[in-house]
Protein backbone atom coordinates (compact mmCIF):
# COMPACT_ATOMS: atom_id res chain seq x y z
CA UNK A 1 0.00 0.00 0.00
CA UNK A 2 1.35 3.49 -0.87
CA UNK A 3 -0.51 5.71 1.38
CA UNK A 4 -1.85 9.45 -0.31
CA UNK A 5 -1.15 11.96 2.09
CA UNK A 6 -2.94 15.62 2.04
CA UNK A 7 -1.14 16.87 5.38
CA UNK A 8 0.28 16.22 8.61
CA UNK A 9 -0.08 18.86 11.30
CA UNK A 10 -0.33 19.53 15.08
CA UNK A 11 -3.16 21.31 16.80
CA UNK A 12 -6.16 20.83 18.92
CA UNK A 13 -8.97 18.57 17.75
CA UNK A 14 -12.24 21.00 17.22
CA UNK A 15 -15.26 19.67 17.51
CA UNK A 16 -17.06 16.62 18.87
CA UNK A 17 -16.08 14.15 21.71
CA UNK A 18 -12.93 14.84 21.76
CA UNK A 19 -12.94 18.97 21.18
CA UNK A 20 -9.72 20.82 22.96
CA UNK A 21 -7.78 17.61 22.81
CA UNK A 22 -4.07 17.62 21.61
CA UNK A 23 -3.78 15.66 18.01
CA UNK A 24 -1.73 15.03 15.09
CA UNK A 25 -3.75 15.36 11.97
CA UNK A 26 -3.11 12.67 9.36
CA UNK A 27 -5.19 13.82 6.62
CA UNK A 28 -5.20 11.38 3.38
CA UNK A 29 -6.07 12.82 -0.04
CA UNK A 30 -8.92 11.11 -1.48
CA UNK A 31 -12.75 10.99 -1.35
CA UNK A 32 -15.72 8.92 -2.55
CA UNK A 33 -18.23 11.61 -2.65
CA UNK A 34 -16.67 14.32 -4.17
CA UNK A 35 -13.61 15.01 -6.25
CA UNK A 36 -12.77 17.83 -4.12
CA UNK A 37 -12.66 19.86 -7.53
CA UNK A 38 -15.32 23.29 -7.36
CA UNK A 39 -16.46 22.13 -10.77
CA UNK A 40 -17.61 18.87 -9.59
CA UNK A 41 -19.09 20.26 -5.96
CA UNK A 42 -22.75 20.34 -7.62
CA UNK A 43 -23.17 16.59 -9.40
CA UNK A 44 -20.69 15.18 -5.86
CA UNK A 45 -23.05 13.59 -3.16
CA UNK A 46 -21.14 15.54 -0.19
CA UNK A 47 -21.85 18.99 -1.45
CA UNK A 48 -20.93 21.15 1.69
CA UNK A 49 -17.58 19.73 2.56
CA UNK A 50 -14.93 22.38 3.64
CA UNK A 51 -11.87 20.79 3.89
CA UNK A 52 -8.86 20.65 0.87
CA UNK A 53 -8.27 16.84 0.44
CA UNK A 54 -6.97 17.17 -3.12
CA UNK A 55 -3.32 16.71 -3.74
CA UNK A 56 -0.34 15.62 -1.77
CA UNK A 57 1.27 19.40 -1.87
CA UNK A 58 0.36 20.19 2.17
CA UNK A 59 2.49 19.92 5.15
CA UNK A 60 4.27 16.80 5.26
CA UNK A 61 1.90 15.51 2.76
CA UNK A 62 3.69 12.89 -0.14
CA UNK A 63 3.71 9.29 -1.26
CA UNK A 64 4.55 7.33 1.89
CA UNK A 65 4.96 3.56 0.49
CA UNK A 66 6.11 2.52 4.24
CA UNK A 67 3.64 2.36 7.18
CA UNK A 68 6.22 2.38 9.57
CA UNK A 69 7.67 5.54 7.96
CA UNK A 70 4.90 7.41 7.91
CA UNK A 71 4.01 6.42 11.25
CA UNK A 72 7.20 7.81 12.03
CA UNK A 73 6.67 11.12 10.51
CA UNK A 74 3.49 11.61 12.23
CA UNK A 75 4.78 10.72 15.72
CA UNK A 76 7.89 13.64 14.97
CA UNK A 77 4.80 16.03 15.05
CA UNK A 78 4.01 14.79 18.90
CA UNK A 79 5.87 17.23 21.49
CA UNK A 80 9.10 15.23 22.43
CA UNK A 81 8.40 15.67 26.42
CA UNK A 82 4.99 15.50 26.44
CA UNK A 83 3.18 13.36 29.40
CA UNK A 84 -0.05 13.12 27.76
CA UNK A 85 -1.54 10.35 25.14
CA UNK A 86 -0.13 10.46 21.93
CA UNK A 87 -3.11 11.40 19.90
CA UNK A 88 -3.53 11.12 16.02
CA UNK A 89 -7.03 11.52 14.29
CA UNK A 90 -6.55 10.01 10.85
CA UNK A 91 -9.10 11.74 8.18
CA UNK A 92 -9.40 13.22 4.63
CA UNK A 93 -11.22 13.11 2.36
CA UNK A 94 -12.06 9.78 3.23
CA UNK A 95 -9.51 7.94 5.46
CA UNK A 96 -11.11 4.40 5.08
CA UNK A 97 -10.11 4.05 1.54
CA UNK A 98 -6.48 3.57 2.91
CA UNK A 99 -6.37 3.39 6.66
CA UNK A 100 -4.97 -0.34 6.84
CA UNK A 101 -4.09 -2.61 9.93
CA UNK A 102 -0.51 -2.53 9.16
CA UNK A 103 -0.59 1.34 9.38
CA UNK A 104 -3.04 0.95 12.55
CA UNK A 105 -0.23 -1.40 14.19
CA UNK A 106 2.83 1.38 13.45
CA UNK A 107 0.65 4.10 15.00
CA UNK A 108 0.19 1.96 17.61
CA UNK A 109 3.65 1.31 17.67
CA UNK A 110 4.54 4.93 18.31
CA UNK A 111 2.58 5.37 21.15
CA UNK A 112 -0.52 6.41 19.41
CA UNK A 113 -3.91 6.24 20.11
CA UNK A 114 -5.73 6.03 16.44
CA UNK A 115 -9.17 7.58 15.87
CA UNK A 116 -10.69 7.66 12.63
CA UNK A 117 -13.13 10.23 10.69
CA UNK A 118 -15.15 8.81 7.83
CA UNK A 119 -18.30 9.31 6.14
CA UNK A 120 -19.41 5.49 6.91
CA UNK A 121 -19.27 4.30 3.71
CA UNK A 122 -16.28 1.44 4.25
CA UNK A 123 -16.00 -0.83 6.87
CA UNK A 124 -13.44 0.29 9.55
CA UNK A 125 -10.66 -2.23 10.63
CA UNK A 126 -9.73 -3.86 13.42
CA UNK A 127 -7.64 -1.89 15.96
CA UNK A 128 -9.02 1.43 16.00
CA UNK A 129 -9.75 3.22 19.65
CA UNK A 130 -11.74 5.56 18.17
CA UNK A 131 -14.61 5.76 15.64
CA UNK A 132 -16.06 9.01 14.45
CA UNK A 133 -18.73 8.56 11.76
CA UNK A 134 -20.31 11.08 9.80
CA UNK A 135 -23.01 9.92 7.62
CA UNK A 136 -24.16 12.04 4.04
CA UNK A 137 -27.62 11.75 2.82
CA UNK A 138 -27.58 9.87 -0.67
CA UNK A 139 -24.01 7.73 0.47
CA UNK A 140 -24.37 3.74 2.06
CA UNK A 141 -24.15 3.93 5.74
CA UNK A 142 -21.86 0.89 6.49
CA UNK A 143 -20.14 1.75 9.52
CA UNK A 144 -22.97 1.86 11.35
CA UNK A 145 -21.61 1.40 14.83
CA UNK A 146 -18.63 3.53 16.84
CA UNK A 147 -18.05 5.72 19.35
CA UNK A 148 -19.41 8.90 17.95
CA UNK A 149 -22.23 9.69 15.12
CA UNK A 150 -21.55 13.29 14.14
CA UNK A 151 -24.31 14.49 11.84
CA UNK A 152 -23.98 17.54 9.96
CA UNK A 153 -27.41 19.56 10.54
CA UNK A 154 -29.50 20.12 9.07
CA UNK A 155 -29.83 17.64 5.45
CA UNK A 156 -32.72 16.87 3.78
CA UNK A 157 -33.59 13.20 4.07
CA UNK A 158 -30.73 12.63 6.94
CA UNK A 159 -32.89 13.44 9.85
CA UNK A 160 -31.26 12.76 13.40
CA UNK A 161 -34.08 10.40 14.23
CA UNK A 162 -33.17 8.20 11.23
CA UNK A 163 -29.70 7.56 13.24
CA UNK A 164 -30.67 7.44 16.91
CA UNK A 165 -31.20 3.71 16.96
CA UNK A 166 -27.29 2.69 16.02
CA UNK A 167 -24.99 1.73 18.01
CA UNK A 168 -22.67 4.56 19.07
CA UNK A 169 -21.65 6.40 22.21
CA UNK A 170 -21.78 9.37 21.39
CA UNK A 171 -24.58 11.34 18.88
CA UNK A 172 -23.83 14.93 18.08
CA UNK A 173 -25.49 17.51 15.67
CA UNK A 174 -22.75 19.83 13.91
CA UNK A 175 -24.47 22.86 12.20
CA UNK A 176 -23.90 23.47 8.57
CA UNK A 177 -21.57 25.64 8.06
CA UNK A 178 -22.13 28.58 5.30
CA UNK A 179 -24.22 31.51 4.77
CA UNK A 180 -26.76 29.56 6.64
CA UNK A 181 -24.73 29.27 9.40
CA UNK A 182 -26.96 31.03 12.38
CA UNK A 183 -30.46 29.69 11.38
CA UNK A 184 -28.38 26.24 11.09
CA UNK A 185 -26.73 26.90 14.42
CA UNK A 186 -30.61 28.35 16.04
CA UNK A 187 -32.23 25.28 14.63
CA UNK A 188 -29.46 23.10 16.03
CA UNK A 189 -29.96 23.97 19.53
CA UNK A 190 -33.32 23.64 19.71
CA UNK A 191 -33.48 19.93 17.91
CA UNK A 192 -30.73 19.29 21.26
CA UNK A 193 -33.14 20.93 24.14
CA UNK A 194 -36.05 18.76 22.55
CA UNK A 195 -34.00 15.49 22.33
CA UNK A 196 -31.09 15.51 24.83
CA UNK A 197 -29.73 12.32 23.78
CA UNK A 198 -28.16 14.68 21.28
CA UNK A 199 -25.16 17.22 21.53
CA UNK A 200 -24.20 20.06 19.83
CA UNK A 201 -20.63 19.98 18.37
CA UNK A 202 -19.18 23.31 17.76
CA UNK A 203 -16.25 23.78 14.93
CA UNK A 204 -14.42 25.58 17.67
CA UNK A 205 -11.30 25.22 15.68
CA UNK A 206 -12.56 27.78 13.31
CA UNK A 207 -13.94 30.24 15.77
CA UNK A 208 -9.83 29.89 17.26
CA UNK A 209 -8.34 30.33 14.28
CA UNK A 210 -6.81 27.06 14.26
CA UNK A 211 -6.13 24.38 11.48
Amino acid sequence: MTYSVKEIFYTLQGEGAQAGRAAVFLRFAGCNLWTGREDDRERAICRFCDTDFVGVDGTLGGKYGDPERLAQVVRSEWPTHSSGKPYVVCTGGEPLLQLDPPLISALHAQGFEVAVETNGTQSAPAGLDWICVSPKVGAPLIQARGDELKLVFPQNGGEPGRYEALEFRHFFLQPMDGASISHNSKAAVEYCLANPQWRLSVQTHKVLGLR
